[in-house]
């Protein structure tokens, strides 16, 4: 679930010559994204759900369903 923001903050930091301080905002995304998906696993995790990571199909259902 974190592909695009995984790509995003890599394609910034080779745009940035690796200056993390000119990605900050690509940090923070893939950080709260990094968040959200855990705890979403964690959830699944204390309520026996299997898998514990939404598939592909059901994290865009969770997604549309928070607006």
């Amino acid at each position: 679930p974190l592909l695009k923001e995984t790509d995003a903050t890599t394609k910034c930091m080779d745009e940035n010559n690796y200056k993390k301080d000119m990605c900050t905002a690509y940090f923070l995304k893939y950080k709260n994204c990094r968040k959200f998906w855990h705890g979403i696993m964690m959830q699944r995790r204390r309520n026996g759900v299997k898998p514990e990571m939404p598939s592909a199909e059901e994290r865009k259902k969770i997604l549309e369903s928070m607006g």
